[in-house]
């Protein structure tokens, strides 16, 4: 299983999503915090689906997201293999 991890730029330790609403199928706002208590900085975040990489096996025909090209595709591949801190 894998989580999402955000990293606090101002003291590198975690931050927490402390709330988060959907507002578009493809889009999600978080709010979120660091955890360390000293610093305590917080900010509005996005998450946004913007491409598929692959289709999916049970799809619904409701969604529609443009595919990657092959430079984007190589990219995620990367990404995917890199290890997890």
């Amino acid at each position: 299983m894998s989580a999402y991890k955000m990293v606090c730029p101002h003291c590198l330790s975690k931050m927490r999503i402390r709330t988060s609403e959907g507002r578009h199928i493809f889009l999600r706002v978080a709010y979120l915090q660091c955890t360390t208590e000293a610093c305590g900085w917080s900010v509005r975040a996005e998450f946004e689906m913007t491409h598929e990489l692959s289709p999916s096996g049970m799809p619904n025909p409701n969604v529609h997201l443009p595919g990657v090209n092959r430079e984007l595709r190589q990219a995620a591949l990367l990404y995917e293999n890199l290890p997890c801190k």
